[in-house]
């Protein structure tokens, strides 16, 4: 099966498993997941390489594809999200009010920046993630961007936690949640002792 075929399961997964009737809301919590699932592989690939005492490549054509993957479920997940709960109003999710303007400095509002924030470096990493970025880059600058991913996550873990208690979500989805992030830190960790004691 395709990494499209594989998102698109995912997604219709995640989707069937939220309850209905809200389909704004459904949709958004099955990109959500299915973003995160991409995002955890796509940062298991290289310490995994690592463990197995394999080179990392500077670019491989399933890292890059998985990472597309990744972007195209986190832009579609914002759009989306920017949709459930204040229809209409899309801007009170950053701003209380805007004459004067004044900052959503709720916990509402710091899990909107943080999302916000992951939306833009994903969507900056999706940009160069072709061969003509890293050509008309060069290897160092586009490593150098593509280390934004770690950024992206922790804004990404921070948005998460900050819905997870807003809405009250499930123990099943809170378990999903935590569970990819606790893989996603520990494989990193393992692959950075292992990276280090190699070449001591």
């Amino acid at each position: 099966m395709s990494l499209a075929g594989i998102a698109i399961l995912i997604t219709f997964l995640a989707y069937a498993a939220t309850p209905p009737p809200d389909v704004r809301h459904r949709l958004s919590i099955a990109t959500a997941y299915a973003g995160l699932i991409f995002l955890a592989v796509s940062l298991w690939l290289g310490p995994w390489n690592v463990l197995r005492g394999r080179a990392n490549p500077i670019s491989s054509d399933f890292r890059r594809d998985v990472g597309i993957w990744t972007g195209i479920l986190g832009i579609l997940h914002t759009a989306v999200g920017l949709t459930v709960h204040l229809r209409g109003r899309m801007w009170m999710y950053f701003f209380k009010q805007l004459h004067p303007l004044r900052l959503q400095n709720t916990q509402f509002g710091f899990a909107n920046f943080a999302g916000l924030g992951a939306a833009l470096l994903l969507l900056m990493l999706l940009t160069i993630s072709n061969d003509v970025s890293l050509r008309w880059l060069g290897t160092r600058r586009w490593k150098f961007l593509q280390r934004w991913t770690y950024a992206a996550v922790v804004l990404t873990a921070a948005h998460g936690i900050a819905y997870q208690l807003l809405e009250k979500r499930h123990l099943a989805w809170v378990l999903v949640f935590s569970a990819l992030l606790i893989a996603v830190a520990a494989i990193q960790i393992i692959g950075f002792v292992k990276g280090v004691t190699a070449r001591c």
